[in-house]
């Protein structure tokens, strides 16, 4: 469930995530309409997901690498042919002649895996049989290092994410599956909302997971490209997967970056975390639902999920605050934030005061706060984004008959082009508070530099890149 560069989820990811990156401005609009294909993205460990497609644009769940961008519906992208032209990224195994060259390597580059995969107990007939007919799709180098100008605000992939539509389906699958999620529950004590929620935003319940060869993609990605290494793994775990018999070739298909399954497991992940809950002697997360539902438990419950406790809360922040404050580092009691004025929407108490949270405010001091607790951390081990991991808790609260979020979004805030995005790194820069390399992405480091910038003018240090910060980063 996972590939960042979930930028490959870790469960790795880059930024993320742990990191996938919003596809084209296509795809979100056809994103938002139930059936449409889902493409994934991996980071730390697990899957690829839908969120990772309209929101980064690179890779997602399972594996802190990093998630490659989302691809397309597998109708179109598939057939879709690679551009020729020099990736995005700028490294050197990403120019058209390297990638030309490793293509040309194509067949040495696979056949010289074999030790590696007999290492691994695969035999030589299982290899020489799933390798037949492998061919480097170059289109993936295209979808790999794919640069959007746009993104995305959060609150408008809230919206897409967290839908009418998908609310009820989830419902839906939750009584459909009923005995299958109690099981869960009592074996693993991970919350059925939450797992039924990963399940419904990495696939739309098993109806967008993308529909490229698993192999043949991360064959492709171990010989061609910038992140052969980490693929390398993933094309020879997804040769165990097949010379295991649990999930066979025709259905062992995903996103273009090896995620696959209603909750997107990388090859990787799934060895570590499937498990055969029906005992029929295959770990199945493709076309079984048992296996699926206690596969993605057994995920969070070894990430460290805590029985019974929630994710986190909705809080309302006061006029003033130091924002300097919400930071994940910076994690204090749940009583301490009520005494510094952060407070539940209504006046509803804490039910563990003494619970540790960090207070995560992502538009800014304009827009609700959330204290995020330890199970919020578990979910972004899943997917690196906490954008991904706020989708996730909200979700699964709706689906458990919550109400939306009470606080208004700053709608009225426009979201910044990735040439903005690139000129307010570089502005920060030139005055002293960013020390990395601009790349128009906005990450942590990003916004601490913001954040310092806003201290320095006496404006709410929120971190939050909004086009009036640009402006005054430019002296207007």
């Amino acid at each position: 469930m996972r590939v960042t560069e979930r930028a490959m989820r870790n469960r790795q990811a880059n930024g993320g995530w742990a990191g996938v990156a919003a596809r084209w401005v296509a795809a979100l609009a056809v994103a938002a309409l139930p059936g449409a294909a889902l493409a994934q993205s991996s980071s730390g460990g697990g899957p690829l997901s839908l969120f990772d497609n309209i929101f980064t644009g690179s890779i997602t769940h399972g594996t802190p690498v990093q998630r490659a961008p989302a691809p397309a519906p597998a109708s179109s992208s598939a057939a879709q042919p690679w551009s020729g032209e020099d990736g995005g990224s700028g490294h050197p195994l990403m120019t058209a002649a390297a990638i030309r060259q490793a293509a040309a390597n194509f067949p040495t580059c696979v056949a010289a895996m074999w030790p590696d995969a007999a290492r691994r107990g695969i035999s030589r007939d299982s290899f020489e049989r799933y390798t037949a007919g492998l061919s480097p799709d170059l289109r993936l180098m295209d979808l790999m290092d794919s640069q959007p100008e746009f993104t995305k605000a959060i609150w408008d992939y809230l919206d897409i994410l967290v839908s009418v539509t998908r609310i009820a389906r989830g419902r839906e699958i939750l009584a459909q599956y009923k005995p299958q999620f109690d099981a869960m529950e009592r074996a693993y004590g991970v919350d059925r909302y939450i797992v039924a929620s990963i399940w419904g935003i990495e696939s739309n319940y098993g109806t967008q997971g993308g529909d490229r060869s698993v192999v043949n993609s991360t064959a492709t990605l171990a010989c061609v490209g910038r992140r052969q290494a980490y693929f390398k793994d993933e094309f020879l775990s997804a040769l165990e997967i097949l010379h295991r018999g649990d999930v066979t070739p025709e259905h062992l298909r995903g996103s273009w970056a090896g995620a696959f399954g209603g909750t997107q497991f990388m090859p990787t992940s799934f060895k570590r975390f499937a498990v055969d809950f029906d005992g029929d002697g295959r770990r199945d997360v493709v076309d079984n639902p048992t296996d699926l539902i206690a596969s993605t438990a057994n995920n969070l419950k070894k990430d460290g999920w805590q029985t019974g406790k929630p994710w986190g809360y909705e809080v309302a922040v006061p006029r003033g605050f130091n924002y300097l404050l919400a930071d994940r580092a910076k994690a204090m009691t749940l009583a301490q934030w009520q005494h510094l004025g952060v407070v539940r929407p209504g006046g509803k108490p804490f039910p563990h005061p003494n619970e540790k949270a960090y207070l995560l405010a992502p538009a800014g001091a304009e827009g609700p706060g959330f204290l995020m607790l330890q199970n919020f951390r578990v979910i972004m081990k899943y997917n690196p984004a906490e954008a991904y991991a706020l989708a996730i808790g909200h979700f699964a609260d709706r689906l458990r008959g919550g109400a939306p979020f009470v606080q208004p979004w700053p709608r009225q805030e426009r979201v910044l082009s990735r040439a903005e995005r690139l000129e307010l790194q570089q502005l920060l820069a030139q005055r002293g508070f960013y020390r990395g390399t601009p790349d128009g992405q906005i990450g942590g480091q990003t916004r601490e530099a913001l954040r310092s910038f806003q201290a320095s003018i006496g404006t709410a240090a929120d971190g939050f890149a909004s086009s009036d910060m640009l402006d005054r980063l430019r002296g207007r």
